[in-house]
């Protein structure tokens, strides 16, 4: 897959240092004239170092200045035009939901550009040999777990979510050696969240971050991250953003739990429908 530049710079963005974003501002504004300059010409326009420059490239994925100009120049010699999420007051309806389409469209390719293949083969296999999967988060993370337990009780492996912090916390202290916690939270900073992870982890039980921020104590304190982008504008805020995106990492797990698991996935599965038949009409 050709590697997005413009969808890479957004998707780290909110990651980067203060310098860092003076650079992916310049390049975001102008993509046209970064294909034409060398590395000092750019750095000498920002008044920064070649160095923050090239640490820059690397930040973000790319091996080095000239190789984010080749892919940067791969982009916009046959420019896609996004339509731009931020809503104006005067868009009716209809604009106003392509933009939220589009934005989402945006976060979940911005995702994409930024997982890690290895990161994902070491959570499935945790969750595969766990004896107990519980998910985590509060607010609007909380969602997320239940929607994770919601899929996972289909698997054939003990699934479980709550709503409450604090029956959450208590399940957390009950975990054990095999067992493994799903940490969901975008900042990754949320106090109740890195609470009940830490002691998840003083139980012995193995970890997935899920977060938005790499330096952020979850990520830091977790066996296995994995990240999700998220961009804010006027009226979505960056964690309402990254929501699908976590919903989209959730999917992924469980479908390859589902494909590696099958005898005792499509057994669970079976029983799940068999249980809810009768609620329907």
């Amino acid at each position: 897959m050709a590697q997005n530049c413009l969808g890479k710079i957004r998707s780290y963005y909110a990651r980067l240092s203060e310098k860092e974003k003076k650079v992916a501002d310049y390049i975001l504004k102008n993509p046209e004239k970064i294909i034409h300059n060398t590395i000092n010409e750019v750095a000498e326009d920002l008044q920064v170092a070649d160095a923050t420059v090239f640490r820059f490239c690397k930040r973000i994925g790319f091996k080095g200045y000239q190789a984010m100009k080749i892919a940067l120049a791969s982009e916009i010699i046959e420019p896609i035009q996004q339509i731009h999420e931020e809503i104006n007051e005067k868009d009716n309806e209809k604009t106003v939901a392509d933009k939220i389409f589009h934005s989402n469209i945006r976060t979940l390719e911005n995702t994409l550009q930024i997982l890690d293949g290895n990161s994902i083969q070491e959570a499935v296999s945790l969750l595969m040999k766990a004896n107990r999967v519980e998910f985590y988060g509060t607010g609007g993370s909380n969602v997320v777990a239940m929607d994770a337990f919601h899929k996972f009780v289909r698997t054939g492996i003990k699934a479980f979510a709550f709503i409450d912090t604090h029956f959450q916390l208590m399940s957390a202290s009950q975990l054990q050696e095999n067992d493994v916690a799903v940490i969901i939270s975008h900042s990754g900073t949320n106090k109740d969240t890195l609470n009940i992870l830490k002691t998840a982890k003083r139980n012995g039980a193995k970890t997935i971050g899920i977060t938005s921020y790499p330096k952020s104590p979850i990520c830091q304190y977790s066996d296995v991250a994995l990240y999700t982008s998220s961009e804010e504008t006027e009226y979505r805020s960056e964690a309402l953003s990254s929501r699908i995106a976590q919903l989209s990492l959730i999917d992924a797990l469980y479908v390859n739990i589902m494909v590696l698991n099958k005898e005792k996935a499509k057994h669970s599965l079976g029983k799940v429908r068999e249980a809810i038949s009768d609620t329907r009409m």
